[in-house]
């Protein structure tokens, strides 16, 4: 473990943002999380780990010291008749991880095909896509309590997963360090289509159901909505769909007929990218920050914008929708 001063943060961002670490060091394995914890120029509540960097927004340079998780490895670990248990390192890429349970036939993540990030991540923000959340297929955890030095597990229910959210985005918030993460995948898939645009997909494509081909119309619809963070700086989806309940919903569907809904339990999920392009910002462009053309849920910068501009065009989109329907809209990015 090279603990490293003053380094840009500019390649560990997918929005591509200059900001600059005050310490950086990249971790390989819990032995190497213990090692940067005993360093005396770590300040444990000054610490900031950082996974694949798709899911920030960097707003200002970084005072303390960045851990950036490349932890390794994907391990079996037991099965039964219906469920096989899978480990991933943290710091396994989420796409890589989920073409290798797609490449050995193991079920449940092909909605999940093509999000960006580490795994790590995932139970963090409980990713979703499609119909399908992490918690769907997550067993447990490993972490590193930071203030302590200990490694702890977590079940389901320790994680208090819900609509992009678990308990390390709460209570929990920067005291602990994800290591790995174990799936509970099926052996015998069950297909989820219900949302419209996937079955679509399928529908075009013309092939026998399977999770590859559920996989293949998931990444089909992700490139063609969605810039490469390679070329066009972005964290994908900005903002949260917000849940409105029934009433709300039918009121607000007389006002607006062309309201795209999902039902989602008890509640209807808005599609939040409908509701800012109804405001008029898809393909809004100030500077080198902007409102993607194909995905207005997608805030992009076009090369040198700054986290503060990107953070600029978000909350002017919030007050926009809010105006417009009386939603509040919420970000789904960390802002840092």
């Amino acid at each position: 473990m090279i603990l490293q001063h003053n380094i840009s943060l500019k390649p560990y961002n997918t929005f591509s943002i200059e900001a600059a670490a005050e310490n950086f060091a990249n971790v390989f394995s819990i032995d190497d999380i213990f090692e940067l914890l005993d360093n005396k120029l770590v300040i444990r509540d000054k610490l900031f780990v950082l996974g694949g960097g798709s899911n920030i927004l960097l707003t200002k340079d970084v005072a303390g010291t960045v851990l950036k998780n490349a932890i390794p490895g994907i391990t079996f670990i037991s099965e039964d008749s219906e469920l096989i248990y899978i480990r991933s390192g943290a710091g396994v890429n989420w796409h890589s991880f989920v073409l290798y349970c797609l490449e050995n036939n193991f079920a449940g993540l092909e909605n999940l095909a093509l999000i960006p990030g580490n795994v790590g991540a995932s139970p963090m923000q409980n990713i979703g896509a499609y119909g399908v959340e992490l918690k769907d297929i997550f067993h447990s955890l490993q972490a590193v309590h930071i203030e302590d030095k200990r490694l702890a597990t977590f079940d389901k229910e320790q994680c208090q997963f819900g609509y992009r959210n678990s308990v390390f985005k709460g209570k929990l918030k920067n005291q602990f360090i994800i290591t790995s993460v174990t799936f509970a995948l099926l052996k015998n898939p069950v297909f989820n289509t219900s949302y419209g645009v996937l079955q679509e997909e399928l529908d075009k494509m013309n092939t026998d159901l399977s999770i590859q081909s559920i996989a293949a119309a998931v990444i089909n619809i992700r490139k063609s909505k969605l810039p490469d963070p390679a070329f066009i700086g972005n964290a994908g989806s900005f903002f949260k769909n917000p849940t409105l309940d029934e009433n709300q919903f039918k009121i607000l569907q007389n006002n607006f007929p062309g309201l795209s809904a999902h039902r989602s339990g008890l509640g209807y999920k808005i599609a939040a990218g409908w509701l800012i392009e109804q405001c008029g910002w898809k393909g809004f462009r100030k500077g080198d920050a902007g409102c993607y053309a194909k995905q207005a849920l997608v805030l992009v910068n076009y090369g040198q914008a700054s986290g503060q501009e990107i953070y600029g065009l978000s909350t002017d989109i919030i007050n926009s929708v809010m105006d417009k329907f009386n939603i509040q809209l919420e970000r789904e990015v960390n802002i840092i």
